[in-house]
């Protein structure tokens, strides 16, 4: 079996032997660590009888974990490419056949003869708690059968390591399909991941020079799959660069496929870190890289990471999250903070990175996420912002943007923000995978570069300045002007007060004795309001005749304080343009709470202008609040608004003849009843 879509499907279906003690969900847990051990098994082969050699020489100086060093000389495969993991068992995967009834044992003592790297992947993907399983099942000599055939030749001459990363992605691309539910969270599908690659990549000259270093980081790296694409860009342009992958992962099995992933593939595996938080581990915190690529988790709370993030914000320009924090249901800015400061200080460094809608415009003028935004856009690395298609993942329906940012503008798009509406550009697929429905094809992907080469506006396209997207939020104030009065009517609203409400309320746990706290609250109330009745029903028009009136008629209750006095007032009053207004001691006119409202001004309007212009004609009485905390600025990028197309409604002529021509029908099937 040469081809190594054959060994794919060879392998896929090995997992029919799991039916009935694994679930469907769970076949990956197996297949997979199986077909790494495979792959290392084969590949260290060629230098087996020389490395036992050496162990026995050296066992008693060198530790499993050190036997690197008195290895160096062997450690090549059969294609002569150095090895950077060993295993120093007298087993192979053949072996261990041979003694069926111990292979349970045997199995594990080979896997604790291998060098720390690999290890670590076994560990994390948990391999000894399925060899338990797959022994109970009387599964475990099976697989290692199966595994063994010759059909699976795994060797490097038989598949090189590109093969063999192209079928281990393979694999983890079917059973992501088969378990839709955790595919979205840990595999991006490879349509979307070409798009964000080709669009990170797009009119880089740099990556076709000779000789080039370039580093590729993603800070939510799943399965590893945004970076193998990137890297596979990059030599589809140029035969002989070096490449450099980083990543980190919080989820123990799927670090373990991502880093047995990289290793398979001649990878440097030590770069790929985890399994932990990135936004609270950063495991990586002293690399900047030249593009960075990520799908962080949508929606993610990030209460885990709240204590290290926030005093990490606290820090200012010496972390990470300078610009500040978004609430903790929602974790995506946060990664996009990230990802800024891991670009190089003197050097350009490029972004591409999906997000659902939420970090566009979730939160007000003096949010965390309005402050973030903010900061990303007064520091101009925000270059273009595209809208996606729904279904398009796994897991979600969702619409979902793909944000490119980088710190090196051409001089055209400096100070400049592109976006570009790509939502029809997709075609739909046959099969559900999922929520998945739709599929972006090369054609559509070769739209959208257009688009983003188009740098003028169209239908499709529109262009910013980074000021654009930002408003002052300021404060309208109107005078507060009421009568008041004492009726049942306004004398019920007193039970919305608080204070007044929790007075016939009561904690007891007895249930006698709480009854009877009630009781006696309510009495409270009654009395309040009877005090009150006999200021009678005449109506004021001034605050402090009536506030005299009132503090005299409640003055016996000790427990009511001026602040109860006040609302007491409010809810017994009624908006009335012509009753006086209410002033301070100083004369300065009180504002009506009820009546504050808020505008949003944009940064390019002048604030005294715009009131004069939108709010006087309407409310000539009404003042901005200029108190330095009451004005902030925020951002918001309303992508809908921005491409919406008003419709007119029908004509009202073509209406009635719709409604005359169904009314005509339904005459007609009852008649004919």
């Amino acid at each position: 079996m040469g081809n190594f879509q054959e060994k794919s499907t060879f392998i896929w279906n090995i997992a029919d032997l799991l039916r009935g003690t694994f679930k469907r969900n769970e076949y990956q847990k197996v297949i997979l660590p199986f077909t790494v051990l495979k792959r290392f098994d084969s590949v260290l082969t060629y230098s087996k009888k020389d490395v036992l050699k050496i162990y026995e020489e050296n066992k008693d100086d060198f530790s499993i974990t050190e036997m690197e060093i008195p290895l160096q000389e062997v450690l090549y495969d059969e294609e002569g490419n150095k090895l950077n993991f060993y295993n120093v068992s007298k087993y192979t995967f053949e072996s261990l056949l041979e003694d069926p009834d111990n292979i349970e044992e045997n199995l594990n003592l080979y896997i604790d003869s291998f060098s720390t790297n690999v290890i670590d992947i076994l560990e994390n993907f948990k391999i000894k708690d399925q060899i338990i399983r797959l022994a109970e099942g009387n599964l475990l000599y099976l697989l290692m059968k199966k595994f063994s055939e010759e059909k699976i030749d795994l060797s490097p001459k038989a598949v090189s390591n590109h093969e063999m990363g192209t079928i281990f992605e393979e694999l983890i691309r079917k059973f992501s399909e088969t378990s839709n539910e955790e595919a979205g969270e840990h595999f991006t599908p490879r349509d979307v991941v070409k798009l964000m690659s080709e669009l990170m990549f797009i009119n880089d000259e740099s990556i076709e020079e000779k000789g080039i270093i370039k580093t590729i980081y993603d800070p939510a790296c799943g399965t590893g799959g945004m970076l193998t694409f990137c890297e596979e860009h990059i030599l589809s342009k140029n035969s002989n660069p070096r490449i450099v992958l980083y990543g980190q992962e919080i989820n123990p099995e799927i670090y373990a496929i991502c880093k047995a992933d990289m290793l398979i593939k001649g990878n440097a595996a030590d770069n790929i870190k985890g399994p932990s938080s990135t936004l609270s581990d950063d495991k990586l915190s002293d690399k900047h890289f030249d593009y960075i690529i990520s799908n962080p988790p949508y929606g993610r709370d990030w209460e885990l990471d709240e204590k290290i993030v926030k005093a990490e914000a606290e820090l200012g320009e010496e972390g990470r999250f300078e610009a500040g924090t978004p609430r903790k249901n929602d974790g995506q800015l946060l990664f996009l903070e990230h990802m800024i400061s891991k670009m190089k200080e003197n050097e350009k460094s490029r972004i591409a990175v999906i997000t659902n809608g939420s970090p566009l415009f979730t939160g007000d003028a003096g949010s965390g996420e309005s402050d973030i935004r903010k900061w990303i856009l007064e520091n101009d690395y925000l270059e273009t912002l595209i809208a996606l298609p729904g279904e398009l993942f796994f897991n979600t329906g969702i619409k979902t943007y793909i944000w490119i940012m980088t710190n090196e503008k051409p001089e055209e798009r400096r100070n400049k923000v592109q976006l570009i509406d790509a939502t029809e550009e997709y075609d739909k697929i046959r099969k559900s995978l999922g929520k998945k429905r739709n599929i972006i094809t090369d054609k559509h992907i070769e739209k959208i570069k257009q688009y983003y080469n188009t740098f003028e506006e169209t239908d499709k396209i529109k262009i910013f300045d980074t000021t654009d997207f930002g408003y002052t939020k300021v404060i309208i104030e109107r005078p507060l002007q009421r009568n008041y009065q004492v009726t049942e009517e306004r004398l019920d609203n007193l039970y919305s007060i608080s204070a007044f409400k929790k007075l016939s309320e009561s904690k007891n746990k007895n249930p006698e004795e709480k009854l009877a706290e009630e009781e006696q609250g309510k009495q409270k109330q009654q009395e309040i309001i009877k005090s009150l009745k006999t200021i009678g029903d005449n109506k004021f028009t001034n605050w402090n005749e009536f506030e005299s009136e009132v503090t005299n008629a409640v003055e016996k209750f000790d427990f009511i304080k001026p602040a109860m006095i006040k609302q007491i007032i409010l809810k017994l009053s009624e908006l009335d343009e012509t009753a006086e207004i209410v002033t301070d001691k100083k004369g300065k006119q009180k504002a009506d709470s009820e009546l504050r409202d808020t505008e949003k001004i944009p940064l390019k309007k002048d604030i005294d202008e715009y009131f004069q212009e939108e709010v006087t004609p309407y409310y000539p009485e009404a003042w901005i609040n200029k108190k330095e905390d009451k004005i902030k600025v925020g951002y918001e990028i309303n992508f809908t608004q921005y491409f919406y197309t008003y419709t007119p409604p029908r004509q009202l002529e073509e209406i009635e003849k719709d409604i005359e021509q169904i009314t005509q029908e339904i005459r007609e099937l009852i008649g004919e009843m």
